[in-house]
């Protein structure tokens, strides 16, 4: 069970720490994420706060985010450590236990996986990952057929988002995370057999 009474010092924290523009960000990724949520018969009270707290490391030093992420119980796939950007979710899923007490496992591995997805998430990880990249700031071509799709179905949601980060991500010329790649042949097995 979820203690709401909390929400409000959760925001307050992230906006006296983050950037109006994340803070406002993670607030629409939360209720985004209410609204896939509804849509699949998943916690919605989960679903915002992990929403809510997905980026609550994203703007502290890499420094910080490493020495969080040295205390990571869930796997860290060594080429995220060759990339700062990912820093902020492993970082971010062991400040919530630390500092906010949250150790509720399903949203502490939604927030650790929202950058780079897994094998065997579960909804409430599927919908923050979703989330993250249909939410109402999200303007990138191809986001609306990418919250249609999302709407329509998570496990189809999830396929075209990974499709899309492995494409961007190759033409870009960054490495591609071992568990995004496993991710990614999880739905394509499951969508099209």
């Amino acid at each position: 069970m979820i203690d709401k009474s909390n929400f409000s010092d959760y925001k307050k924290y992230l906006k006296d720490n983050l950037s109006q523009k994340r803070y406002k960000h993670s607030l629409n990724v939360a209720n985004a994420a209410v609204r896939l949520a509804k849509k699949n018969d998943v916690d919605e009270e989960k679903a915002y706060l992990a929403g809510l707290l997905h980026d609550v490391c994203k703007e502290i030093s890499k420094v910080e985010q490493l020495e969080l992420i040295r205390q990571s119980e869930l796997e860290v796939d060594q080429a995220e450590l060759t990339t700062p950007n990912m820093y902020h979710a492993i970082a971010g899923s062991v400040f919530v236990r630390i500092n906010f007490g949250i150790n509720d496992e399903e949203i502490i591995r939604a927030i650790r996986f929202h950058t780079v997805a897994t094998d065997k998430m579960s909804k409430l990880e599927q919908i923050i990952y979703l989330a993250d990249l249909i939410s109402a700031d999200r303007d990138y071509e191809g986001v609306d057929k990418m919250r249609r799709l999302c709407m329509k179905s998570l496990s189809k949601g999830m396929l075209e988002a990974l499709s899309f980060q492995i494409v961007s991500n190759t033409q870009k010329g960054n490495i591609l995370f071992e568990s995004t790649v496993r991710a990614y042949n999880e739905y394509v097995l499951k969508e099209r057999f």
